[in-house]
């Protein structure tokens, strides 16, 4: 700072104090014409600015200031934030850096230069970051918090739990804090304390408050209302409207419809698993398929068949979320399709901005987004009933059969597996469930444990995603009365080989309120039967749907009772299940699940009747 301060900047200075933004930058306005080269008049103006949420402006400002004062860390400091805010993290890195260089003892330095280094997936270095913040001042709760997600993105849960609980101590009413401790102990199968965490939150939803966020919260509620709620406040929160483009008139019989694919999982993972096969088979002569990728080239088989199914892929990682709505507009994409919402390598920031004329929500979030911006929700009759469509905010668009798409290429390793090898018993009925262990509630585990204890010699093999939950659900088989033993974990393997060693399951135990989605098509694709659960929500009728695109209703069940005795049934009744096994492999080949071409004649006649009514709608605007 000048010794002598321009009176003013002391008068800005004392407007931005009391809340006066625009008081503040009329004044700066009037130093600066009077004083272009004045430094601290340039700072405060990039800060004002970057309050305004014009991060743009603030840059210039700030870049100005930077020139005049090389060596003051503050104003690195505030270039590297507005960089940040612009997102523009590899700028943000260059001067966070240099502030913490001229000041190491900032922990505000350390924790921004973090979370720029997070943007850019620069995890471990982050990590660094957030624990100098940390040592420097160990009551603030943003490191901790900021720490937690990181570790969680590593895998490492219970040092993700303890650190968002540390951050909870500190500042208990952080927005939706609440919900990721809830769903960092479903990650490790830590059901302490759940019931009434689940309660403080719903009473938080009704209040209107940002306790959860939607993903997490899927995953233990049956109430479509709570998940609306909960959507709708978090989209608000994070996402809001922000339309910065004029919609594009689709213009028909001119030219080919423009489809693309907002996806930040264009590489071997479980939506491309499901959706190459619809890619490969969109009809060229009627749609132009594009996909922006918020992911990588993994070099995968299944991305070099990605790489060859769209007219072109535009790599959006490292561009701003307006970036991205400039190059939509410029390439006239007529539907934009949000295969994310909540889920994963997510842009929901680009629909925020109203990049497209029709906007589409479908299958990476399996419920309403929340927001407004988003026109349709792709669903069918099982998964989102007539009486469920007031819980949504897009309108709903129901695919027959089911809304699913699926892969009728997907590759099965030829290795062959047996019992031993996967630490299988030799002879007993051998149930499975190779769901995410956050979808395990406790209601659900006591379900399984009854239907073990009925079946003698039988065991439960369930995917080892951590090695917290292997140790929680061990103990939680023992206080139910059933060795820990009898609970199998499988490693992870590549797709195909985890696709061959199904054979050696006898019958799949889907969860509520989270069914089974991927890992169901797995199943059911690799010749293993599910036994589902009619749920109250979304997420809790996929495996319904699925079941009935395959004409297997005997496998779906609407009560937990008639779920377990089915269950016990099967397991006493090998021949039965053969019956079903056989079943199921000649409807593989011959009912609609399965089938790629004709989903996608099913979802294209949706993206039809979409571009007709917004065209329709144009028109009618256009007349008045």
């Amino acid at each position: 700072m000048n010794l002598t301060p321009h009176p003013l900047f002391l008068q800005a200075l004392s407007a931005l104090q009391v809340g006066n933004a625009l008081g503040a930058k009329t004044l700066l306005k009037r130093l600066l014409q009077l004083a272009p080269k004045n430094s601290d008049a340039l700072h405060l103006m990039g800060i004002v600015c970057g309050l305004q949420k014009k991060p743009l402006e603030a840059i210039e400002y700030l870049r100005r200031s930077v020139k005049l004062s090389p060596n003051d860390a503050s104003v690195h400091f505030n270039l590297a934030k507005a960089f940040s805010d612009a997102q523009l993290d590899g700028e943000s890195v260059r001067h966070h850096m240099r502030a913490t260089e001229l000041d190491s003892l900032n922990p505000d330095g350390w924790v921004n230069y973090g979370k720029s280094l997070d943007h850019l997936r620069r995890p471990d270095e982050a990590l660094i970051c957030y624990d100098k913040a940390i040592e420097l001042k160990p009551d603030m709760a943003e490191p901790w918090f900021n720490r937690g997600k990181i570790l969680s993105d590593l895998k490492r849960y219970e040092e993700a739990l303890d650190s968002y609980e540390k951050a909870y101590a500190i500042r208990p009413n952080e927005s939706f804090l609440l919900g990721i401790l809830l769903h960092h102990q479903m990650l490790i199968c830590r059901w302490d304390g759940l019931d009434e965490l689940y309660r403080v939150i719903q009473e938080g939803l009704l209040r209107g408050e940002k306790v959860a966020e939607p993903f997490g919260f899927q995953a233990i509620s049956d109430s479509e209302e709570d998940l609306r709620r909960c959507a709708e406040i978090f989209s608000n929160d994070f996402y809001p409207a922000k339309p910065s483009h004029t919609p594009l008139i689709p213009q028909p019989k001119k030219e080919k419809i423009r489809i693309a694919y907002v996806c930040g999982e264009f590489r071997a993972q479980a939506t491309s698993v499901l959706m190459t096969g619809l890619y490969e088979m969109h009809n060229k002569d009627i749609f132009e398929i594009y996909a922006f990728d918020n992911g990588w080239d993994d070099g995968s088989k299944l991305r070099e068949r990605i790489n060859k199914s769209f007219t072109q892929i535009i790599d959006i990682t490292a561009m701003t979320d307006m970036e991205v709505a400039n190059t939509v507009s410029q390439l006239q994409i007529d539907i934009l399709v949000n295969l994310n919402g909540f889920f994963g390598k997510a842009r929901q920031g680009i629909f925020a901005l109203r990049a497209a004329p029709i906007q589409v929500n479908y299958l990476g979030f399996p419920g309403t987004l929340g927001a407004s911006y988003m026109d349709y929700i792709i669903a069918d009759g099982i998964v989102l009933p007539k009486s469920s469509e007031q819980f949504y905010v897009e309108k709903v668009i129901a695919l027959p059969d089911s809304y699913q798409a699926n892969d009728h290429n997907r590759e099965i390793s030829s290795k062959i597996f047996n019992r031993v090898d996967e630490g299988l018993p030799e002879t007993g009925f051998v149930f499975c469930c190779f769901n995410n262990n956050y979808k395990i509630t406790p209601t659900t585990f006591d379900s399984w444990m009854r239907i073990l204890t009925a079946v003698e010699g039988s065991i439960l093999w369930l995917i080892e995603d951590n090695p917290y939950a292997v140790i929680n659900l061990k103990k939680e088989a023992e206080e139910r009365g059933v060795a820990g033993d009898r609970l199998i974990f499988a490693k992870r393997l590549p797709l195909t080989e985890h696709l061959a060693r199904h054979h050696l399951a006898n019958l799949f135990l889907d969860t509520l309120p989270y069914n089974a989605h991927t890992t169901a098509s797995d199943a059911l694709w690799a010749g293993v039967p599910i036994l589902t659960c009619m749920g109250k929500t979304f997420p809790g009728r996929v495996g319904a749907s699925l079941l009935h695109a395959l004409d297997l209703p005997e496998l779906i069940t609407y009560s937990t009772e008639e779920y377990e005795a089915q269950a016990v049934k099967l397991a006493l009744n090998t021949d039965q299940i053969e019956v079903i096994k056989n079943k199921l492999a000649e409807n593989t080949l011959t009912q609609p699940l399965f089938d790629s071409r004709l989903f996608a004649r099913n979802i294209e006649d949706a993206y039809l009747n979409m571009y007709q009514a917004q065209y329709e709608k144009a028109e009618k605007a256009e007349k008045v």
